[in-house]
């Protein structure tokens, strides 16, 4: 019984890929690439990558390149107005530079760091914006899959 030669493996969810991939906005700027580094491995519909990720990989075979759009609520979000925090400025260390666009870390009070960049200004209060900087941004990735390093056996209900 021959089986008509090698069966293409198709990504499916479970999986455990390796992709490259260049990612950039609607502009064009790139704000993240694979290029010069190992592949991306992840497990596929783990909840490692953005959603829009996991869908744009379901379904290569290995070799496969694509580009996929990838909506803002698919991928960090739209901007939310609660993650604007005001904070005093007479807070901040007299030896950090407070300009429109900076990137900071800060602790929460549990002890984790997060970014905030400056929103805004003012007399004696800064704006920070805790939103993920892609928030609000539709994402554009050429992929490539270069291996399924693992997989699950698909298993078929009777």
């Amino acid at each position: 019984m021959g089986d008509g030669g090698l069966i293409m493996q198709q990504v499916k969810s479970g999986d455990k890929v390796k992709v490259h991939y260049h990612g950039r906005l609607t502009s064009g700027e790139t704000f993240d690439s694979s290029e010069g580094r190992q592949p991306l491995e992840f497990e596929v519909g783990s909840g490692m990558v953005i959603k829009g990720f996991d869908d744009g990989v379901t379904g290569m075979k290995v070799g496969d390149k694509k580009t996929i759009n990838i909506s803002a609520e698919n991928a960090y979000g739209e901007k939310n107005s609660d993650m604007l925090i005001e904070y005093p400025k007479a807070q901040f260390p007299e030896d950090i530079e407070l300009e429109v666009g900076t990137q900071l870390a800060m602790s929460s009070a549990s002890g984790q760091q997060f970014q905030v960049k400056i929103a805004e200004i003012r007399d004696n209060v800064v704006v920070l914006d805790a939103n993920h900087p892609l928030a609000g941004e539709e994402l554009i990735f050429d992929l490539e899959l270069i291996e399924i390093v693992g997989s699950k056996p698909l298993i078929i209900m009777p």
